[in-house]
């Protein structure tokens, strides 16, 4: 339960005798089952996503939501570059994210913030 997607550090896991040497990443998390789920590679596919959910939205104060439909920006890492993205579903508490281009670790628990150009909009966290 301690470990977060894209993880790689911590993991205490070696290499293959056929493998490339490439980093293990955490891409799901299966507590029912006490299974933590590894690829190898920063690259594979199950670390890419298009697309997010986020609950707990918080709007700065005089911005309220923004409509659906409209084009932003988005970091859902600290330090990531933004990343354009519609959003759609828009709530008071809670509103959908799609990419243009594929994201990297996306993690439940952490935060989705929402820009417009400069101007932080809110955000939420990432269900």
């Amino acid at each position: 339960m301690y470990y977060t997607l894209g993880q790689r550090q911590g993991l205490g896991i070696g290499g293959r005798k056929d493998g490339d040497g490439s980093a293990w990443y955490v891409v799901a998390k299966e507590l029912d089952r006490n299974t933590l789920v590894v690829v190898q590679g920063k690259d594979h596919t199950r670390l890419l996503s298009r697309r997010l959910h986020a609950e707990d939205a918080n709007w700065i104060e005089g911005n309220g939501p923004p409509s659906d439909e409209a084009q932003l920006a988005a970091k859902t890492r600290y330090r990531q570059a933004d990343a354009r993205c519609r959003i759609g579903g828009v709530t008071r508490s809670g509103f959908d994210l799609d990419f243009s281009e594929p994201q990297w670790a996306v993690t439940p628990g952490q935060s989705a913030v929402l820009y417009r150009g400069e101007e932080c909009l809110g955000g939420g966290v990432i269900a």
